[in-house]
């Protein structure tokens, strides 16, 4: 068993290797952020056209997987 509390160790000053990265990726996750919600609105006129052309069935589709990742990279932007 260790005394040791996890608690003041999420306490504990950024490093500037930990400053540096936030510094760079907090912009990163801004767009991704608004991107995922941007990205809806190119896909539904999309979808009303119809999918049954092989071009509007790929651009969906990468799109829709480009939403994902947006999704993903843009998830934790803002919460502190």
């Amino acid at each position: 068993m260790s005394n040791s509390n996890p608690s003041l160790a999420d306490h504990a000053p950024p490093t500037e290797a930990q400053s540096v990265q936030r510094h760079l990726l907090e912009p990163v996750q801004g767009v991704a952020f608004w991107a995922s919600i941007a990205l809806p609105f190119v896909q539904v006129p999309l979808l009303l056209s119809g999918l049954r052309e092989w071009t509007t069935l790929a651009a969906f589709l990468a799109l829709l997987a480009l939403n994902v990742f947006t999704l993903y990279v843009g998830h934790t932007y803002g919460r502190e």
